[in-house]
């Protein structure tokens, strides 16, 4: 089980001190050139994320509130807040910052979350390409997770369970990489017993 340790952070991040996880896991046939990596840190706003993949074809089709950006060239969240509450948020986005927000238990007991007025700005997502590829950071808000898990609080040791997923549906060819080892039978990302560990330095 991969671990990984979530470091505070000042308001104005300085991400190069933020320590980088590889998406490493490959899954399907997805071709070695493809790769992606994550930076999480926490300030007083929130779980700041980093996400960013190396590929050629960025696939940026999707928009809105009912888009599917895991059909485009996307960068996944999941992380489950609380020991013993086996729920999870799915955050993915395409770099259209077309986003999907998820929470369940897993893929047959999930409900996407729809914000009726901030939508997707609710994590101020930021996305752009780059020379290798694309990026995002956005901000997971405490009043979000809170909405689901009012007893979330950041303490020193404090654990999460969470993965970062790197898919591409309709790509070619399609594209398909965890952080952590995922169980690929049946194949799915919604799988919570294969999440790794994060710990917060409080």
């Amino acid at each position: 089980m991969n671990y990984y340790q979530i470091k505070r952070a000042d308001q104005k991040i300085d991400w190069s001190s933020v320590a980088s996880l590889e998406i490493g896991c490959r899954y399907l046939d997805t071709p070695q050139k493809i790769k992606a990596f994550a930076q999480i840190c926490y300030n007083d706003e929130g779980i700041q994320v980093h996400l960013w993949s190396e590929n050629d074809d960025v696939r940026a089709v999707e928009v809105g509130h009912l888009g599917a950006p895991y059909e485009d060239s996307c960068l996944e969240f999941f992380f489950a807040p609380m020991e013993g509450d086996v729920r999870y948020f799915n955050i993915e986005f395409n770099s259209n910052c077309c986003l999907y927000l998820g929470l369940g238990r897993c893929m047959e007991d999930h409900t996407r979350l729809i914000h009726e007025e901030e939508g997707a700005n609710i994590l101020s997502p930021k996305a752009s390409l780059t020379d290798t590829g694309w990026e995002i950071f956005y901000t997971v808000p405490y009043k979000l997770i809170r909405r689901f898990f009012p007893d979330f609080e950041i303490t020193k040791g404090k654990t999460i369970r969470a993965n970062c997923f790197k898919c591409a549906d309709l790509t070619t060819p399609a594209n398909y990489l965890s952080w952590n080892p995922v169980d690929p039978t049946p194949f799915t990302f919604h799988k919570p017993e294969c999440f790794g560990v994060m710990e917060f330095d409080a």
